[in-house]
């Protein structure tokens, strides 16, 4: 039997510091992101439904998305933001079953790196939730050095998803980042000891 390990964090919490521990180890990775971006590739059904929803001008010359324009709509508007996660949630949800069942035959530990794991309740389908957690200072500071972004813009960033501390107390385990990337990668690596016996 397969184990899915579901990771989920916050914008600048470290979840690729976390993903990228098991990803060095040899597991697959189930990346949402990457889903996310596959089931809008031109002529794709998704794209298609996005772009009656919001207009032609979501879609470059070349036929393909553009994320900033349809970004700019969403960020301001949460109705529409709402809007879009309707519409691509049955697509998403369906690719990334598919690539969570195939990853399953070729390893015991299947990786699901999903942003949004409990607000689309995909914890459902996953063995073990891990959150990679950070307090709201650390996360914001990081956040405005990441993005070169300003404090106000930072913080609304942050608000707009569900609180990290929220999800912490949802979570079978966490993964404390508040510290230095080694400090986060030895937490990975004693729960594979724990959990697979995989020597650190």
């Amino acid at each position: 039997m397969s184990f899915i390990l579901g990771i989920t964090g916050g914008i600048a919490s470290g979840k690729s510091t976390v993903v990228n521990v098991f990803k060095a180890k040899g597991f697959p990775i189930v990346d949402g992101d990457i889903v996310a971006r596959k089931i809008v590739e031109p002529g794709k059904p998704a794209l298609l439904a996005i772009k009656e929803a919001f207009g032609p001008e979501v879609i470059t010359p070349t036929g393909e998305l553009n994320r900033k324009k349809l970004g700019d709509i969403v960020f301001e508007d949460s109705a529409k933001r709402q809007q879009l996660n309707r519409i691509m949630n049955p697509y998403l949800r369906q690719q990334i079953k598919e690539e969570m069942a195939l990853a399953k035959k070729q390893s015991p530990l299947v990786i699901a790196d999903i942003p949004l794991m409990y607000e689309g309740h995909y914890d459902h389908y996953m063995d073990e939730v891990a959150v990679v957690y950070v307090d709201f200072l650390q996360q914001k500071k990081r956040l405005m050095a990441r993005d070169n972004i300003d404090e106000k813009t930072a913080e609304a960033k942050i608000n707009s998803q569900m609180p990290l501390v929220k999800k912490r107390e949802l979570a079978d385990t966490v993964f404390n980042n508040n510290g230095s990337k080694e400090e986060t990668s030895q937490q990975v690596l004693n729960w594979l000891e724990n959990h697979f016996r995989i020597e650190k």
